[in-house]
């Protein structure tokens, strides 16, 4: 099969031809109809995620058609699933309590294992497999990805945003973008901050609020000037130091913090404003993925038509193109995402 192999940090993937997976008891092997470029893929492109080396296939935000279950799967030939980055065990106490996504024991495709920068993948634990529902493209369901679930469950399962509310979204990038769709969705009033002024007019394009320009003063008082006091719930969508602080700094007294932007390499370790948590009274939350059981109340959403996600989606490339959009994240990147669909260039 073909596959975009990583075989030198920093470099363009290399297009090979490569075994084919084989199919896990408990799994199955897809064929990948669409894979989303991350971030969180970048990071292991330039050498900073501790778990990425070369010779990986990356490729973690993907769907697929059954072509093989294994004898312990509970999928059929021909079902078309999407799946969540983390594969949870399903037994150990976290599992059991519902955050899968803190399993002790997980398996992560386009990390550690093979990923769907390819033709094929093979995904283990198909328990935590969700079934693409009827009228959803595989370019979208692909779309969703980390960055959708991530943000789903930052404003839902950790910081609880209720309508009403004020929410200031640090980067407009996927995961940002996407925590401001889906804000909005959730009756939040919705605040963008980033840097590169096309990305916040096409967020105010989709109905935000207010849009803030990071280089033109300073974005946290700029949101407490907004919001006459400030946010009372801010999402850091880059994993930086300068957006952490913006947004711990932007809160009102008792708003909460989500950290969705992944801090690793150079940036794992960060000062952070103690006193604005201490005399605030802020509330820190981390977040990474989301249970798999999670995943029917956001494609409902969807579904329903209660939140239109498709405007994530900027463009549909090859295969061959994969390490052009990895490099792309080296500077400010344009608005939406893109999404590999065609695995044969």
């Amino acid at each position: 099969m073909r596959a975009a192999v990583l075989r030198t940090y920093n470099e363009d993937l290399s297009i090979e031809e490569v075994d084919m997976p084989s199919c896990p008891r408990d799994g199955v092997v897809l064929k990948v109809l669409a894979c989303g470029v991350c971030r969180s893929d970048w990071h292991g492109w330039v050498g900073e995620h501790p778990r990425v080396k070369p010779g990986q296939i990356q490729g973690h935000e993907y769907c697929g058609e059954v072509v093989e279950a294994g004898p312990d799967s509970q999928w059929q030939v021909g079902d078309r699933l999407v799946a969540p980055f983390i594969l949870s065990c399903g037994s150990c106490p976290a599992c059991r309590s519902g955050e899968s996504n803190t399993c002790a024991d997980q398996r992560l495709p386009g990390f550690v294992e093979p990923g769907a920068f390819a033709e094929y993948v093979a995904v283990p634990r198909d328990f935590n497999l969700a079934r693409l529902p009827e009228g959803m493209s595989p370019t979208l369901a692909a779309g969703l990805g980390c960055r959708v679930t991530t943000a789903w469950h930052a404003l839902t399962g950790r910081a609880r945003l209720a309508g009403g509310e004020w929410l200031a979204v640090h980067g407009t990038g996927g995961i940002g973008l996407s925590a401001a769709i889906l804000g909005r969705a959730l009756g939040a009033h919705v605040i963008v901050v980033d840097i590169v002024q096309e990305k916040l007019d096409h967020a105010m394009s989709l109905g935000m609020d207010a849009a803030v320009n990071a280089t033109e003063g300073d974005a946290a008082e700029k949101i407490r000037e907004i919001t006459g006091g400030g946010a009372d719930v801010s999402v850091e969508a880059l994993g930086i130091q300068a957006t952490v602080d913006a947004s711990i700094r932007c809160l009102a007294p008792l708003g909460r913090h989500v950290q969705v932007g992944m801090p690793v390499g150079h940036t794992a370790h960060m000062d952070v404003n103690m006193n604005a948590v201490y005399m605030g009274n802020l509330a820190l939350y981390g977040t990474r993925g989301m249970p798999a059981h999670r995943y029917p109340s956001l494609l409902g959403l969807i579904t329903r038509g209660k939140v239109d996600m498709s405007p994530l989606i900027a463009r549909e490339i090859p295969l061959s193109a994969a390490g052009r959009e990895l490099a792309a994240f080296n500077g400010p990147t344009p608005p939406g995402v893109a999404v590999i669909t065609d695995f044969t260039r």
